[in-house]
């Protein structure tokens, strides 16, 4: 017998990594009537009406949220205001757009940011709100728990089966490369293949290295939102709670970020001194995520991080 068809998929945001990822996914794994894939220069979801006529016009039986204004330390640091209002805008217009055209189901991204800086590790689901969040990162990390409390909220006073998934540190193709607002992996990626071509014999690194972080490869992020997607109401409810109702997607390990420098080093290719900056910012101590929900469900992760990395590393160089 085939899997039943899901449908119109509406998937906002879908030129960034995690955007292509799932379109990727969809295409592969999915039986879907048609993938409705959606970029800024389609609808900019931070204007309201246009956000509700858009989607009200594309008729979608799902919505996938993977717009998301997303940065490094740096970037989260220096520009909180347009973090926090940016995310809020497009969450707020794309549940209630999709909410007021008749969407039943939706998967809203998140991140593990929402969780308290000291958390318990591995970090629950349940930890949520229950401890200060980083300061570094703490205005994205309000506008995506406001995310999940909407998906929540609507999902009790509505009845919509509206999920949220929660992934740990991602990284990929498609991933941003900026030399100053990127995240800790294509930061390093694209540092260490200057300071290769360079020949420099010493690169600074920001932070101590002894911070301990959860990596992902994005296509598996993608896997387990098909996961999701074709998994009952029903099934989902019975891992869930109506008040703690997101769920993690994580890689299940974590690693010391000096190792991982070492681990970028080898596959750049790049033989000089790590040299690590202690006065700079580097965020949580440790956050490995727990992905006991997720694995009920049968998934997980597909991609090593050494395979995974150098896959990254073959992308970035044909894109340059």
């Amino acid at each position: 017998m085939s899997e039943k068809n899901v449908g119109r998929i509406l998937l906002l945001g879908s030129r960034g990594m995690v955007g292509s990822a799932v379109c990727r996914q969809l295409e592969r794994t999915m039986n879907v009537s048609e993938i409705i894939a959606v970029s800024r220069d389609q609808v900019d979801l931070s204007r309201q009406d246009d956000t509700f006529a858009f989607i009200a016009s594309k008729k979608p039986d799902w919505v996938i949220v993977a717009a998301a204004k997303v940065g490094g330390i740096r970037a989260n640091n220096c520009y909180p205001a347009d973090f926090i209002y940016e995310n809020l805008a497009i969450e707020l217009n794309a549940i209630e757009g999709a909410y007021r055209a008749g969407v039943e189901k939706m998967i809203f991204l998140g991140s593990s940011c929402i969780y308290p800086k000291y958390a318990e590790q591995p970090i629950k689901e349940e930890a949520l709100l229950n401890g200060a969040l980083e300061p570094t990162n703490e205005p994205y990390a309000i506008a995506k728990i406001a995310g999940i409390k909407l998906c929540e909220s609507y999902n009790r006073q509505y009845g919509t089966d509206y999920r949220s998934l929660m992934p740990t540190n991602l990284y990929g193709p498609g991933d941003n490369y900026h030399p100053l607002n990127s995240h800790v992996i294509p930061g390093l990626i694209q540092r260490f293949e200057e300071a290769k071509n360079l020949k420099l014999d010493k690169l600074k690194v920001w932070g101590t290295g002894k911070v301990k972080r959860d990596f992902l490869y994005v296509d598996d992020l993608a896997d387990a939102i098909c996961l999701i997607m074709r998994t009952p109401k029903q099934k989902i409810d019975q891992i869930v709670k109506p008040d703690c109702s997101h769920i993690n997607i994580g890689s299940g390990t974590d690693i010391q970020i000096s190792d991982l420098a070492s681990m970028i080093r080898a596959v750049v290719g790049y033989d000089g001194v790590l040299d690590y900056d202690d006065a700079q910012p580097e965020g949580t101590p440790k956050k490995l995520l727990d992905i006991s929900r997720i694995s009920q469900l049968g998934w997980v992760p597909k991609t090593d991080l050494v395979n995974g990395l150098t896959k990254t590393y073959r992308e970035y160089l044909k894109s340059r």
